[in-house]
């Protein structure tokens, strides 16, 4: 039986034009607040094991959108995708853990590749047009030398992680959906996304990390020497793309993020200057493991789908600071 949240008298087909898997996530619930916006009908699929009902709270109030407490694991997505008849579902839903995944790949194979082909076939089934799928720019073209970066979509890296093999895995079977059936899709490679709702205590949340402990005035530990870097790329940009790749770069995997690296201790001070932190960061041995250096080339992305960052870092990085410091700009 499915379980359904924030649909009243909820019976029968209802037809929604999209369907965003991992929709109560950070990511996704961005997502779902945009195409609410635009008019479209959503439903959410999310176990809320890392995801949380309350995210969804401003789009149930304007719009019936309901959520499938379920994981794209379960049979029953089959069930929703025939209730809900979509034009096009945002795949979101994932493990993304590294280190977890290094720790139990099978775990992390079961849900980023069995729960990716069993929607792809729930997908192919009851008509859905397209998957718009979100993978890891940071993850699947490996550690390139800093003379080849921002890595473009052809870049030919190998994962280094189970995570990011898991991602590729998954494009695969993209690819022959696509052969098989007639299945359109985009892979939107994403870069380091930050912003409001994100979980400080993930593994990819190092702003909220530091935000959140500057604010509290508590030491901020930087890992190393804090001159990695990364392609930091705001949330609200994100959720920009997957709105554009919903009806453009059909087939194709397009790098979502600036095409610059900020440092650690770039990404430090700015954050010190914002909350007005005085202490300096505690340095700890380096995490096994870490790549040193990660950004994405998005010039496909902006011939493909007309889609650019429009915001820049400081103003990022001052938006969800305010989203910290205040639990009720968190839902926003």
């Amino acid at each position: 039986m499915l379980t359904v949240i924030g649909l009243a008298g909820y019976l029968g087909v209802r037809v929604a034009s999209i369907v965003v898997t991992g929709g109560a996530g950070f990511i996704g619930s961005h997502i779902v607040d945009r195409l609410v916006a635009s008019g479209a009908s959503v439903a959410v699929v999310d176990d809320l094991s890392s995801g949380r009902a309350a995210n969804l709270e401003a789009a149930m109030d304007r719009a019936q959108v309901p959520l499938y407490r379920m994981s794209v694991i379960d049979a029953a997505i089959d069930d929703v995708l025939a209730r809900e008849r979509p034009r096009v579902v945002m795949h979101l839903a994932a493990q993304i853990d590294v280190r977890r995944s290094v720790a139990d790949p099978v775990g992390d194979a079961m849900t980023n590749v069995v729960g990716t082909v069993r929607l792809l076939d729930a997908a192919a089934r009851h008509g859905v047009q397209k998957v718009v799928f979100a993978t890891s720019g940071g993850c699947i073209y490996g550690q390139p030398p800093l003379r080849d970066l921002p890595v473009a979509e052809d870049y030919p890296g190998h994962a280094h992680s189970p995570y990011g093999a898991s991602k590729r895995c998954a494009e695969e079977y993209l690819h022959t959906y696509a052969a098989l059936y007639g299945l359109r899709w985009t892979s939107l490679a994403l870069g380091n996304v930050f912003g409001p709702r994100q979980d400080p205590a993930g593994e990819a949340g190092v702003v909220g990390i530091f935000a959140e402990r500057m604010l509290r005035g508590d030491a901020v530990h930087v890992y190393g020497d804090g001159e990695q870097t990364r392609d930091f790329v705001y949330v609200a940009d994100v959720a920009d793309a997957f709105l554009a790749a919903a009806d453009a770069g059909d087939d194709m995997r397009l790098n979502i993020g600036t095409g610059q690296r900020t440092s650690v201790n770039e990404l430090f001070g700015h954050l010190a200057a914002i909350t007005g932190y005085p202490r300096e960061p505690e340095y700890l041995p380096a995490r096994e493991g870490e790549l040193d250096h990660s950004a994405v080339d998005p010039l496909l992305a902006s011939a493909t789908l007309g889609w650019r960052p429009h915001t820049s870092l400081r103003d990022a990085l001052t938006e969800t600071v305010a989203s910290i410091a205040s639990p009720s700009e968190r839902m926003a």
